[in-house]
């Protein structure tokens, strides 16, 4: 028996209480946008995320703490905040040195799953951000759980896809019996010439591009280490490791 940690694939957060969390590093996906945005804000100075369940909790805690509310419902900027959930909309001039309180349909609610069901560590990944987060897992010699935030409970693609490309990268280190890993990593490798080429066969890519017109948004999403940072999740707030 080899002595490896090893490696697990959620395809939707209804799985996730499949999965014993609690001595595992957690690694929340919401490639569209959520942990693409953390990444970003981060990358470019933020102090930190707060990640939040409710847009009113967000605009509470940004009054309180004089920092930034965003989030969408439904890929909308939600009702009541000025800001959504746009990568692009975090650049260094605007997010540098605020906290910004976020609040989506998918990911933020996996990570209060995750913390609820006594993960051990949990980190935020998304292309953006691909090696900080591959490093990271090769470095803790710890079981991995990759946690996709799908759509409302369902499966979606795109986060599938990222944890098929760190999967692809440390498969080495890790002992992976587990066939949803197997599935990632074979569509990673068949598409990962051209992702954003890829992308119009996703409903997600639909539902912002044709809807919202966000091509730009899917573009830097698809894209590796373009905001290539560690979100840690600690106390509450997301910071760079």
């Amino acid at each position: 028996m080899s002595n490896k940690p090893t490696l697990h694939t959620s395809l939707s957060p209804a799985l996730l209480h499949l999965y014993d969390l609690s001595s595992s590093i957690v690694v929340i996906i919401d490639v569209f946008r959520a942990t693409s945005t953390i990444a970003a804000a981060l990358h470019n100075g933020a102090k930190c995320v707060i990640p939040v369940d409710s847009v009113p909790k967000a605009i509470e805690i940004s009054k309180s703490i004089g920092g930034i509310a965003a989030g969408e419902r439904d890929g909308m900027i939600a009702e009541g905040l000025q800001h959504g959930n746009s990568p692009i909309e975090y650049n260094r001039e605007f997010i540098e040195g605020k906290t910004l309180i976020l609040t989506t349909t998918n990911g933020t609610r996996l990570l209060q799953m995750a913390m609820d069901n006594n993960a051990d560590t949990i980190i935020s990944g998304s292309f953006p951000n691909l090696s900080a987060v591959c490093d990271f897992l090769k470095s803790e010699n710890k079981n991995v759980v990759l946690g996709c935030a799908g759509w409302k409970d369902r499966f979606n693609l795109e986060d599938t896809l990222f944890a098929g490309a760190v999967i692809n990268r440390v498969k080495k280190q890790f002992t992976i019996h587990c066939d949803s890993s197997l599935m990632a990593e074979a569509m990673y490798d068949k598409n990962k010439k051209d992702l954003v080429g890829f992308a119009p066969n996703l409903t997600h890519y639909h539902r912002l591009v044709e809807r919202f017109g966000l091509i730009e948004d899917i573009k830097y999403c698809l894209t590796p280490d373009v905001a290539n940072v560690l979100p840690v999740y600690n106390d509450g707030k997301l910071v760079v490791k």
